[in-house]
């Protein structure tokens, strides 16, 4: 196992470059290599640089009842398409839609044309709603359970999408954002010290929609409350009008939004946020602005009317423009949340906290003191021993923690303190396979082998054990990256790397070093 074979020594100078390449940039200041050299550096984790935490929880109530809400609006459409009339149309408070048919003879297709609006939910069998037949000619419809859980799951799944964007674009890198149960997310913004600024950016839904504005509702009725059912009240930011009575429909909706940026008004020079639908968004917005010329159009972010223009002609070109009281940030972050996309429901904060930067650096410097402690301690330990054989394990260990470094900046981790922790737990095992190794030997000279034959089975002989130890090891270590999250998946995937890293210099390094060793100075007996 000793021999000197040529792919051996490749792999080994490969690594020794790899490792050397790949964590040289944590070393310098950055932008001081090449452009031509690697210049990826290990992300620091929030309680090593400082940074904001936030605990959200998801507003499932508000998003079932924005579900039934949309099916209520679902079911008036289908009802009216079909002529069927009826009364009643209204979303109970325990999230329940009631209608009551007007004509009995019409009950049997009204269940057909809503069931139509029941849509199975992917691998489960079962439907999102179901529809009863209730007395007096009334039709209930209620969520299923299954489309309960599958709605909280899929909006935790969309939600972190959108925080991730709409951290990124504040130039944060690596932001760790991870699900709590089924309904809360936690962000670790390492980098951003101020939470409001995060909040403002992550809490806002940002649900943009175009509604026509229903000018045939005075403000005496609005007062009164005599609202027509297919309408809604909707407060006012743009200064002229309270409220606006708007028809609940959306024309156009965020999600047909293609780009949003930040730009000013050529006249005023007021800054505004121009926005572009894409195809089926720009058809809609075409042909709604064609047959309402005179109308007014609202703009409703988050239910509440940004501003409500008059149409005074067909817009085609799929684009326009959100004016109001804007300064150049405001109108910079309601671009941003518009490009990143609307929330599917409110989030509501549970807890914050900031890590200042003096305390990630006073973290660092420990965690920097403990590794430098561990790893004098292995090498102090190993060369006395194994003298010679103990600077090659000790050599093995240097080129290791090269290894586990420059994998980690060129995958982008985000290195923790329990990150750390797994780096010092590392350099154990790593020694422990070389004490296993070294022990065989002796084993195998005491009883009276030959140099070349103790060496070679204390190689042979150990590396079943070897190979046991480092497999549980990543099993512990998959199963914590699977169900932990946090400073647990930190510590995982580092005791991942440095486990598989441990391995091929304990075994393949060392023997390298020892085979040109014994090529070298040929020995007549073993050194340890």
């Amino acid at each position: 196992m000793i021999q000197l074979r040529p792919w051996k020594i490749a792999l080994v100078v490969a690594a020794l470059v790899f490792g050397i390449l790949f964590t040289l940039p944590n070393l310098v200041p950055a932008g001081s290599l090449p452009g031509f050299l690697p210049n990826a550096r290990l992300n620091l984790g929030l309680d090593l640089q400082g940074g904001s935490y936030l605990l959200y929880e998801i507003d499932t109530a508000a998003l079932k009842k924005e579900q039934m809400n949309n099916l209520m609006e679902e079911a008036r459409g289908a009802l009216q398409q079909d002529h069927i009339l009826f009364t009643g149309l209204a979303q109970q408070p325990n999230n329940v839609v009631t209608v009551r048919i007007s004509d009995p003879t019409k009950l049997d297709a009204a269940m057909q044309d809503l069931n139509k609006l029941a849509t199975p939910i992917p691998n489960t069998g079962s439907r999102d709603v179901v529809f009863t037949q209730g007395p007096d000619q009334t039709i209930q419809a209620a969520q299923t359970p299954q489309e309960a859980q599958y709605a909280a799951s899929r909006a935790a799944e969309q939600t972190i999408e959108i925080i991730r964007r709409r951290i990124d674009a504040l130039g944060t890198r690596e932001p760790s954002i991870t699900q709590q149960g089924s309904n809360r997310i936690v962000i670790e913004a390492a980098g951003l010290n101020d939470p409001e600024k995060l909040k403002a950016v992550i809490g806002k839904t940002a649900k943009l929609t175009f509604q026509m504005v229903d000018d045939g509702v005075s403000q005496a009725d609005l007062q009164a409350g005599h609202i027509p059912p297919e309408d809604i009240a909707l407060p006012s930011d743009d200064h002229i009008a309270p409220y606006y009575v708007l028809q609940r429909r959306a024309v156009v909706t965020g999600e047909m939004l293609t780009s949003a940026q930040q730009t000013f008004d050529p006249q005023s020079g007021a800054p505004d946020v121009f926005f572009r639908f894409n195809g089926d968004g720009a058809r809609r917005f075409g042909d709604t602005t064609s047959q309402n010329i005179g109308k007014r159009f609202a703009i409703v972010l988050d239910n509440r009317v940004i501003s409500a223009p008059v149409i005074q002609g067909a817009i085609n070109g799929g684009s326009g423009s959100i004016t109001g009281n804007f300064t150049e940030e405001s109108a910079g972050q309601l671009a941003l949340l518009l490009r990143s996309g609307a929330l599917p429901a409110p989030l509501n904060v549970i807890s914050q906290r900031t890590v200042g930067a003096e305390l990630g650096a006073d973290a660092v410097r420990s965690g920097t003191i403990a590794l430098l402690i561990g790893a004098v301690a292995i090498v102090v330990f190993i060369v006395l021993a194994y003298g010679l054989f103990g600077v090659f394990a000790a050599a093995a260990l240097l080129l290791n923690v090269l290894m586990i470094v420059a994998t980690m900046s060129l995958t982008q981790a985000t290195l923790t303190l329990p990150g750390i922790a797994g780096l010092i737990l590392t350099l154990a095992v790593a020694v422990d396979a070389n004490v296993l190794i070294y022990e065989r030997m002796r084993d195998e000279a005491r009883a009276g082998r030959s140099l070349i034959l103790s060496i070679d089975s204390g190689y042979r002989l150990a590396w079943p054990s070897i190979l046991d130890a480092n497999v549980t090891t990543l099993i512990s270590a998959a199963i914590m990256f699977q169900f932990g999250s946090g400073p647990v998946k930190g510590f995982a995937w580092t005791l991942a790397i440095g486990v598989i890293a441990s391995v091929f210099t304990a075994i393949l390094v060392t023997q390298v070093l020892i085979g040109w060793w014994f090529k070298l100075a040929k020995p007549k007996q073993l050194p340890i």
